[in-house]
């Protein structure tokens, strides 16, 4: 059997604290936000949740572990090799860009889905799971890096008078959209081809899609396509792994997984700390009344909450099926000391996969959400 390479030291960070209280928003400098933060039609609240920077507590009953094709022989061609993608390692790749980690098969569109769940769940206490941004009657959203496009399918549903677009650089598997829904292959590092501007831009786990010059190019290009007023959210985890009662082994592969993926990504130049840095991205592109919040998202149906129990259970699958697809393009091409083998990373994962099975581990994950708004006189 292949044997796997010391993976790099996890830093002593499993005791991450999130900062004492988000930021505020500044309602003061225009008195509309304040309007928009009570208009009942189409609007989002930002109430508090309690459980998203408590300490989780523990269940001690039950600890377990597109847009329409034009004519012509070229464009069928384009789209042919877009649904074909690239072979690598077993996994399936988009062809617009060779330097992107993720895979675009149908493993990873399960992932993408179970990680869907994962945040509604968390977000099911809320009138609207879907985003926190305080819209007062959008008519226009966008959806970047849309993957099945079930975020744009859900909100084109709960609002049938919001034109909702999905965009992704491969066709998403869905063959059946809401009449308001556009799900489009599209590269957002180019020029923007819509004719009028968003009342939201959402952006989740894109961690490690783009280097740091191209986050800035993405977010200045989203602040110019948003109308005055107009809000980004994004939405990111940790991919460190934690735990509060040390049921974590400090020596096992899944405590280290975390740091490990840090490396490699630095080394890709395409960082997947972009939990720790979007906030400051963010307000430099000229965003103001920045709202932050650091939650936790349990790995196992572990907690005693019913809901995040629910949520565990789903985001333990949602890791399961993902740790293959997030592992093989990065470690293959930035493994720690040298890349390493297509093998040798399916036996490594296969390994992780086994620890997050392990009874009595009270594990999570941070995962950051940002909202912030263009102002209304820019």
């Amino acid at each position: 059997m292949a044997e796997v390479p010391n993976a790099e030291e996890p830093r002593a960070e499993s005791s991450l604290h999130p900062p004492a209280a988000a930021q505020q928003a500044d309602q003061s400098q225009n008195p509309a936000a304040e309007d928009d933060a009570t208009e009942t039609g189409h609007v989002v609240g930002d109430d508090e949740d309690e459980n998203h920077v408590a300490g989780l507590e523990i269940d001690t009953s039950s600890d377990s572990g597109f847009g329409d094709d034009e004519a012509g022989s070229e464009t069928s061609s384009l789209a042919s090799s877009l649904l074909r993608g690239h072979i690598e390692n077993g996994r399936k790749y988009s062809t617009l860009r060779d330097d992107y980690w993720g895979p675009s098969d149908d493993q990873q569109f399960e992932t993408m889905d179970a990680g869907h769940f994962v945040y509604l769940l968390m977000e099911s206490g809320r009138d609207n799971p879907l985003f926190r941004s305080p819209l007062r009657f959008p008519r226009n959203v966008l959806d970047i890096g849309t993957g099945t496009g079930t975020w744009a399918i859900d909100v084109a549903d709960k609002f049938p008078d919001v034109n909702v677009h999905g965009v992704d650089l491969y066709p998403p598997p869905n063959s059946w959209v809401p009449p308001n829904c556009f799900l489009e292959v599209q590269d957002v590092l180019q020029e923007w081809t819509w004719n009028y501007q968003f009342d939201l831009v959402h952006m989740r786990l894109l961690l490690g899609a783009f280097t740091d010059a191209e986050w800035d190019q993405v977010y200045r290009t989203v602040y110019e396509n948003l109308k005055p007023g107009g809000w980004i959210e994004q939405v990111e985890l940790d991919v460190r792994v934690m735990s509060d009662d040390e049921s974590l082994p400090k020596d096992s592969l899944l405590a280290g997984w975390g740091q490990n993926f840090l490396g490699c990504s630095e080394r890709s130049g395409r960082p997947l700390s972009t939990q720790t840095t979007m906030a400051g991205r963010i307000t430099a592109a000229g965003f103001t009344n920045l709202q932050d919040d650091l939650f936790k998202c349990p790995l196992g149906s572990w907690p005693k909450d019913k809901r995040l129990k629910e949520a565990g259970r789903v985001n333990l699958h949602h890791w399961s099926s993902g740790l293959d697809g997030w592992a093989m393009w990065l470690l293959t091409k930035h493994g720690a000391p040298t890349p390493w083998s297509a093998d040798v990373v399916r036996v490594y994962v296969a390994k992780v996969r086994q620890e997050l099975k392990q009874k009595g581990l009270h594990i999570y994950h941070f995962t950051r959400r940002v909202w912030a708004q263009k102002p209304y006189d820019a």
